[in-house]
Parts: C-alpha cells; structure tokens; sequence
C-alpha cells in the first residue's frame, strides 16, 4: 500500500537541523532542474543560492555566471529604457489626443457663436433656421430667469437694509429721550423753586413804607 505523502506547508523551519537537511535536498533538486532545463531546452540558465549561514552555490550553463550576469544587465537597460520610450510615446499621444479634442470643441464653439450672432446663415435651410430661433428662445427664457432672480435677491437684500436702518434710527432716538429726560426734570425743579421764593410785597403808599433794615 503506497503511502500518500502530506503537503509541506511553506512557512519557515524553526528546527535548525530539519531547515539545513532541507535546504540540501531541495538546492540539489533546484540545481538538477536548472541543468536540465539548460540541456533539454538549449537555454542560458544561471543560478545563485545563499543559505541561512551565508554560503554560496552556484550554477551556470553552458557559459559562466558572470557572462549570464552581463547579459542580463545589457537587457535589463533596454527593457527599462523601452518601457521610458513607451511610457513617453504613450504620453505623446495622449497630448495630440487632447490636443485635437479641445481644437474640435474650440471650432464648434466658433460656429455656435457666428451663429448666434447671425453670421454666416446663407447657406442654412429655413429649418435650420428656425431651430437657431428656438435655441435663442430658449436662451434668453434662460437668461431673463436669471436676471429675475438676481432682482429679487438685490430687492431682498435692500429691504433688509431698510429694516436695519428703521431699527437702528429707533434706537437711537430712544437713547435720545432718555438723555434729554434728567434736563427736563431739573428745568422743572428749577421753576418750582422760583415759585416758592417770597415776592415781599408792601401795599401802601410809597412814603409810609417802612425799610426793614
């Protein structure tokens, strides 16, 4: 009876002795596979493995490491710079897409304007014509809506101002009575005290009046 073997779970052996004798098995198994795939598929195969403590194995076929290296980096320069060539070319046609948009928009824009300034209608169809009158009926339905509106707020905001004022003038003449009223009352105080002053009056001829030294 075959025994059916387990899936390794991929996370890192913690027992010191276990992770190296499976890192020797699995180096020489990804080493056999490098060569095989060298030999078999006629291919430029180089391989580099450090272990935990740091060692070096090495495989390259059929030239040696440091050629594979050199041919990697040679490539790797002209991939990055063909992705910047890309990336450069894709933006520049972006841009003339823009470009060309906002220059259609712009004509139409040009052509709407003349139209509504009436420029340019001789070779228009009365139909065309009459849809042009329709668009400008619309737009100053639009336009008076609005200048109605922007009266109304202006209406509103002067009555609010009136309001501001009448509320305003009425406090400060309330504040106006108030100051006069302590003047009022000592001219009152005043003319009371001139009416109990005696007048010393004397009825009689003038020669018989006696002087009150």
């Amino acid at each position: 009876m075959r025994m059916v073997r387990g899936k390794t779970q991929m996370k890192r052996i913690e027992n010191t002795t276990s992770r190296q004798v499976t890192f020797s098995k699995r180096r020489s198994g990804l080493l056999k596979k490098a060569f095989e795939l060298s030999v078999l598929c006629d291919a430029q195969v180089a391989l580099i493995v450090f272990s935990s403590t740091g060692k070096l194995y090495e495989f390259s076929s059929p030239s040696s490491i440091n050629v594979t290296i050199e041919r990697y980096l040679k490539i790797g320069k002209k991939l990055e710079s063909g992705k910047a060539t890309a990336v450069e070319e894709n933006t520049e046609h972006v841009l003339e897409e823009e470009v060309a948009t906002m220059s259609e928009k712009i004509k139409q824009l040009e052509e709407c304007k003349e139209k509504l300034m009436g420029v340019g209608l001789e070779s228009y169809t009365v139909d065309e014509l009459q849809k042009i009158e329709n668009d400008l009926d619309r737009s100053l339905k639009h336009i008076r809506a609005r200048k109605h509106e922007l009266f109304k707020q202006q209406i509103e905001q002067l009555r609010n101002e009136e309001r501001r004022l009448a509320k305003q003038n009425e406090e400060f003449k309330k504040s106006e009575l108030q100051e006069t009223e302590p003047d009022n009352r000592s001219e009152k105080d005043s003319r009371r005290e001139e009416d109990d002053v005696e007048t010393g009056l004397f009825l009689g001829p003038p020669e018989l009046r006696r002087i009150t030294p």
